[in-house]
């Protein structure tokens, strides 16, 4: 049976090595997912670690329509981060690459593996701001006050 297409969310950061081709491969490697359409792009940012060391990263936030379940995009994403060399020595180790599934349609999911809402969306400017570019009604003014004290800058045009 052919799964509905579902609307998710998903944010992109990297700090090592060169991050912004890191990410902007990333998106492109989320395009080419069998099961994933019409995948969109905010600009990328540079932004100090939050509860991490290490160099500035460069994130982003990508619109995409998806017919895999919530646990099957999860399992591609992981994918992407494993073939870019994503290293888990430690929590919230410098990376090559990482990719958070944010929102999966109005889905509220809470197992062992994901939780959707993201859990820490709403305290990271690196995630609002690129949310707000693609889905101003997904991020409230209050939720971007709350993280105004966040240094985070667009990149490039």
């Amino acid at each position: 049976m052919q799964r509905e297409p579902v609307t998710a969310y998903v944010a992109l950061g990297a700090n090592l090595g060169d991050a912004a081709s890191a990410v902007r491969e990333a998106v492109q490697a989320i395009a080419t997912v069998p099961g994933v359409t019409a995948v969109r792009c905010s600009r990328l940012y540079r932004s100090a670690p939050v509860e991490a060391s290490g160099p500035d990263f460069v994130n982003a936030v990508v619109e995409l329509q998806t017919a895999l379940s919530a646990l099957a995009l999860l399992d591609a994403l992981q994918a992407i981060e494993d073939f870019a060399g994503r290293q888990r020595p430690y929590r919230n180790a410098p990376r090559t690459l990482d990719l958070d599934l944010l929102l999966y349609g109005s889905a509220s999911i809470d197992s062992v593996r994901l939780t959707v809402p993201h859990p820490r969306m709403t305290e990271r400017a690196f995630v609002l701001r690129p949310l707000a570019e693609l889905a101003p009604e997904r991020v409230t003014a209050e939720q971007l006050r709350a993280v105004a004290d966040q240094p985070i800058e667009p990149l490039g045009a």
